[in-house]
């Protein structure tokens, strides 16, 4: 749950850089960071917090030269500490490489432990510094050799960015987990994790680069590789569909708006109910609402109010205010709500416990029923691959049936949208998405379960 974005061949590289991850801040609002290269040398400036927090005019001034990369992290494998802020600079014996990973290795702690085992120092908890170690004690010779080597030997997902003084090498991984792009802005490069980055900078897209792909931008040009094995069948997450991506991006060939209000009309066609009004839980579950008001002939209200301005921490009074955590970011709208029967559309249910603050928030503001609606099926297993989710018994929909956690949310109903609706849309040959979370279907073995999740 990361964004990388990187620039090539533009004067303005870490500016463009920025913008890029300010598109993609909604990836991860842990830690930013941007690395440099004038030709010679990389520089770089990390930091923990948002974007524009973080990078100041002043602090661009010291990110020379025409090509950059940059990420914006949310936590998973490893703790949200500066020093494992990314990208990922260090100089080594060929000379200077950055990388800046969205993704999560599953064989990271077996390969790290045969690297520490070999004398590796690690300076990180990250597990993309195994892929660093890797490139660094390759046999091979050339740059990108080193790195299809390091690449080969780790499993489980990646959307990587390279930079060395002269070239930006881009690399996804097989399956294809996460989203990576290619766009171009007049002379310029620039590869991204989700399409809204180029728009704001106003680049045109290109195309997806592709699952197994690794792309060599340099002063020859831009060329592409395909030096993997491709699997029997490719595993880009659906998640990123459900939740992640921005809804005005295309990411696997899609738009992420068309696709989250396609599943709100499939889970009306699922689960019906007489209602009054529609609702959402901003913002993730707005497009699906619409979607499911659309197909129901429900009217669609917004009867909850998200504040925009709430950071990842807040102070609390002493006296406690009951549910302050969801208060604070929601707020419902009585006059929409009072004497009520209302379908309020949610993304997910993970734990439970902010769904039954939702439902009792509704109740309190004068909802005559509650009825809530999940635009994706029930979670019931745990993401290795880059989402940060919690153990299978933390999760409700593992637990406990739908009537019982209709119960314990303290809802009318509730209904799920079923595996098969969640693919609605028309596939294209040979398509394949992970949907482990919801199947408990991996697409590769776990080898390191208890390292879930990266970045």
């Amino acid at each position: 749950m990361c964004g990388i974005v990187g620039i090539y061949n533009h004067p303005e590289a870490s500016n463009l850089a920025y913008l890029g991850l300010y598109a993609l801040q909604h990836r991860g609002q842990e830690s930013a960071g941007i690395v440099s290269s004038d030709g010679k040398l990389l520089h770089s400036h990390r930091d923990m917090g948002h974007v524009a927090d973080i990078f100041s005019e002043t602090v661009l001034q010291k990110l020379p030269g025409k090509s950059a990369i940059g990420h914006v992290r949310y936590s998973t494998a490893g703790g949200s500490i500066l020093k494992n802020c990314q990208p990922f600079a260090v100089d080594y014996s060929r000379g200077g490489l950055a990388i800046a990973h969205n993704g999560n290795l599953v064989n990271a702690d077996r390969l790290r432990g045969e690297l520490e085992a070999h004398g590796a120092i690690f300076q990180s908890t990250m597990d993309t510094e195994v892929i660093v170690h890797l490139v660094a004690q390759s046999s091979k010779n050339q740059l990108v050799d080193r790195i299809v080597d390091a690449l080969k030997q780790v499993k489980g997902s990646y959307s990587l960015l390279f930079l060395t003084e002269t070239r930006i090498i881009a690399a996804r991984d097989p399956f294809g987990w996460r989203p990576l792009v290619l766009g171009k802005k007049e002379n310029s490069w620039v590869i991204a994790s989700e399409t809204c980055a180029l728009d704001l900078i106003e680049a045109e897209y290109v195309r997806d680069i592709e699952p197994g792909e690794v792309v060599v931008i340099d002063p020859n040009g831009i060329k592409s590789l395909r030096p993997f094995e491709n699997p029997h069948k490719k595993a880009m997450c659906i998640f990123e569909y459900i939740y992640f991506a921005r809804p005005d991006s295309n990411i696997f060939g899609r738009n992420v708006y068309e696709m989250r209000k396609g599943f709100g009309k499939q889970l009306a066609k699922e689960h019906p109910i007489d209602a009054d009004v529609v609702i959402a839980v901003p913002d993730s579950g707005v497009p699906a609402a619409l979607g499911y008001a659309e197909e129901s002939k429900i009217p669609f209200e917004f009867g909850l109010i998200r504040n925009h301005y709430v950071g990842r921490t807040f102070i609390e009074p002493k006296q406690s205010i009951r549910h302050f955590g969801v208060k604070i970011k929601l707020n419902p709208v009585q006059e929409v709500l009072k004497g009520k029967r209302v379908v309020v559309i949610d993304d997910s249910i993970v734990r439970g416990t902010t769904s039954k603050k939702i439902v009792k928030m509704l109740r309190d503001a004068g909802a005559k029923e509650v009825h809530m609606r999940i635009s994706s099926p029930p979670t019931v297993a745990p993401c290795y691959y880059g989402i940060d989710t919690p153990s299978e018994d933390e999760l409700i929909a593992s637990q406990k049936s739908v009537k019982e956690t209709a119960e314990y949310l303290g809802a009318d109903s509730l209904g799920y949208l079923s595996t098969k609706g969640l693919y609605w849309f028309e596939k294209n040959p040979g398509e394949w998405f992970c949907d482990a979370c919801f199947t408990k279907n991996y697409p590769e073995p776990i080898l390191s379960p208890k390292t879930r999740n990266s970045c």
